[in-house]
């Protein structure tokens, strides 16, 4: 039985896999199909303390895997934990490894939950079918525009969305788009005053206020041609025409493999923490995202990584 599992590759894993192995525990750290985490998908990132003159997501993330590397962790590409369960003296973690097609079971005394967070979809009819492998697969539907948006050059795309990630979604995708139609339910973006302001300066954005999405529209090659739209308020609908739509609608918390540990979940299905970084099962921890659908920041999710290593120790350290 190993000494400490952390699950999740974001800020909160990282720093978490940092501090655990500068104090000589060993960790092992599952990179889950996500490597990097959520900021893999983001372009500037311009309030991470430490750059003045911003850094790119993807960058800061490598970073972040490397210093945790030069101290000991062990990292576990592709390795996706799909359930944990409560044994005597830990944890049974059943690890798959994605690269190897191989599922195996792992003990650990100690766990540290940093899964974050998955974007959310609007459940229309035909949705999933844009993300379904195989003959039929539809196109034109994604939640990354850094990921996807060199795919929409010189035509016109939507974004689902009103907060700052839309805001964020949206000026990237000018880059490419002819031009980006910001598509949000109120009359005007929650987002903060700034990225507001940057947001409706931008010629290539036009805001399209009171109106959310009805349904998808494919041509005769399964891409996107156009959306329907409804107006929130007169319920009347319309035909918008689109090579792609990117939601930015916010994030369901990825806790499913949790089911049967005895975790608490809120009624958004976050982990509930006592103190600090505990979660009521003696030993399992969690950090970042998971837990924390208020603040959602890369240096608010690293620092709950440091509180979270810090009690593993104390707790391991009880333990002998």
């Amino acid at each position: 039985m190993r000494n400490l599992a952390i699950i999740g590759s974001g800020p909160a894993g990282y720093t978490a896999a940092i501090y655990a192995a500068r104090a000589s525990l060993q960790p092992v750290l599952f990179t889950g199909r996500q490597a990097g985490g959520q900021l893999t998908t983001t372009t500037e990132v311009e309030n991470f303390p430490g750059f003045p003159e911003g850094i790119q997501g993807p960058e800061l993330m490598t970073r972040m895997e490397q210093q945790a590397a030069r101290f000991g962790t062990e990292i576990r590409q592709g390795c996706e934990v799909t359930a944990l369960k409560r044994v005597d003296g830990g944890f049974l973690l059943t690890v798959n490894d994605l690269y190897q097609g191989t599922t195996a079971d792992e003990p650990y005394r100690a766990v540290i939950i940093a899964t974050g967070a998955s974007a959310r979809y609007l459940g229309l009819p035909g949705e999933a079918e844009f993300f379904v492998d195989g003959p039929g697969r539809k196109h034109g539907l994604t939640a990354c525009a850094t990921c996807d948006g060199a795919f929409y050059k010189n035509v016109p795309v939507a974004v689902v969305g009103g907060g700052d990630t839309a805001c964020e979604e949206a000026m990237f995708l000018t880059r490419f788009a002819s031009q980006v139609f910001l598509i949000h339910r109120r009359d005007q973006l929650r987002a903060s005053k700034v990225m507001v302001q940057r947001t409706l300066a931008t010629a290539k954005i036009s805001p399209v206020w009171n109106a959310t999405l009805g349904g998808y529209h494919t041509d005769a090659k399964n891409k996107l041609e156009a959306v329907t739209l409804v107006d929130t308020v007169t319920k009347a609908t319309r035909r918008l025409e689109v090579k792609g739509v990117f939601m930015a609608i916010g994030h369901q918390p990825n806790t499913g493999f949790l089911a049967g540990a005895g975790v608490r979940l809120d009624s958004d299905g976050y982990i509930d923490v006592e103190h600090g970084c505990q979660t009521g099962v003696p030993g399992l921890f969690a950090a970042g995202d998971v837990r924390d659908h208020h603040y959602r920041q890369a240096i608010s999710a690293a620092g709950m990584g440091c509180m979270a290593a810090l009690e593993a120790e104390r707790y391991l350290a009880a333990l002998g």
